[in-house]
């Protein structure tokens, strides 16, 4: 029995969302397994609701500023065997900005602002109907400004460092195995760390820390797991796991490190434990042009509700519904999805002391991708 779903495995625009606090789009490399020539753009928007109150009973009015990422892709079908993609993503980011007084509350005028782009060439080679194998390059462009505020730091309090934009390149690798009469496919990439030389300004209270120097700085290595299957002619189940290994992501500037830890190098203005994100779900075929889908996904929080002040959550859990409609050589793919934010605990200090509490916290994402064959 040949499975004949028009949409694929119906993966949704509407990913948008806080996974690890900072992972926004996931690194997708689908279109490469898209048949033929195909192109596409999307867009997703996702407005966070991050309220909490602080150790001194502060109401933290809403700290998540909404966000966009936008995306986009070529893919070419060079033979039977060969066939490239050119792949535009926004793969993290952060918006965090914390109200109130420095003077009265544990972490007023903290924020964290971070954007990064991408752009991803990657071949695949298909051995046979059954396995293939793809790799390629990524180039990364990364900047960002971070405050630290509020009576939690202390004398530290007022030291914020602007991150110059830097480019740097990392790989893609991974392969995939398939069974197209059952629309079966399971795919495994490995997406590397790409270190940054991000050029640095220390200030606190306004006044320059000393000269300027470089900060190092390491977007974190992945690996996404994704996989489809059809159990009927009109319905297909499809899931994902993703590991982004956030341990490596260290911000020390020079002036940082030598304030907080005197004679112990690599003190990290973040602190992100490794997260380990999954979701599944299941599309139906409609009729000819339209095809549904629902999605659940969910990632577990940490050891304990203690987390960085600059990514103030702690796993999630979320509802995914999806629609995609085909007319002729048009793909046009909608989705909205409603996350449930965990529990956290923003903390300072060594050992870690909790400085406030966020609890019952949402985000709303909605996405639009529109494809083309040709």
């Amino acid at each position: 029995m040949r499975v004949s779903l028009i949409a694929g495995s119906a993966v949704l625009a509407a990913q948008t969302a806080l996974a690890g606090g900072l992972d926004r789009s996931g690194q997708p490399i689908g279109i490469i397994f898209e048949q033929g020539n195909y192109a596409e753009l999307s867009f997703g928007m996702t407005s966070p609701d991050l309220t909490g109150t602080d150790l001194l009973a502060n109401p933290i009015s809403d700290v998540g500023g909404a966000f966009s990422v936008a995306g986009g892709g070529i893919k070419y079908q060079f033979s039977d065997k060969f066939s490239a993609a050119l792949i535009f993503d926004q793969p993290y980011g952060a918006d965090i900005t914390y109200g109130g007084s420095p003077a009265t509350t544990m972490l007023g005028g903290t924020s964290a602002m971070a954007h990064t782009s991408s752009v991803t060439a990657v071949g695949r080679y298909q051995f046979s109907d059954r396995f293939s194998a793809h790799a390629g390059i990524r180039h990364q462009t990364i900047s960002g400004d971070i405050t630290l505020s509020g009576l939690a730091y202390g004398g530290l309090s007022g030291y914020n460092v602007a991150l110059g934009g830097d480019s740097s390149l990392g790989f893609v690798v991974g392969g995939a195995f398939e069974i197209p009469e059952m629309a079966l496919r399971v795919a495994l990439t490995y997406n590397s760390e790409i270190t940054h030389d991000l050029p640095s300004v220390e200030t606190i209270g306004g006044f320059p820390l000393g000269v300027s120097a470089d900060t190092e700085v390491k977007s974190p290595a992945s690996i996404n797991l994704d996989f489809q299957s059809g159990i009927n002619p009109k319905t297909l189940v499809f899931g994902s796991v993703r590991y982004v290994k956030w341990s490596d992501l260290i911000i020390s500037p020079t002036f940082f490190d030598a304030l907080v830890a005197p004679g112990t190098p690599n003190s990290s203005i973040s602190d992100l434990e490794d997260t380990v994100s999954y979701s599944l779900g299941i599309g139906r075929k409609i009729n000819d042009a339209l095809s549904l889908s629902i999605a659940y996904g969910w990632e577990p929080g940490g050891d304990d509700d203690l987390v960085s002040p600059l990514a103030p959550s702690n796993g999630y859990k979320a509802i995914t519904l999806g629609a995609k409609y085909r007319k002729d050589a048009v793909t046009i793919t909608g989705g909205i999805r409603y996350t449930w934010l965990g529990d956290a605990m923003p903390e300072t200090g060594t050992p870690d002391v909790a400085r406030a509490s966020f609890t019952d916290n949402t985000a709303l994402s909605v996405g639009m991708k529109i494809g083309f064959h040709f």
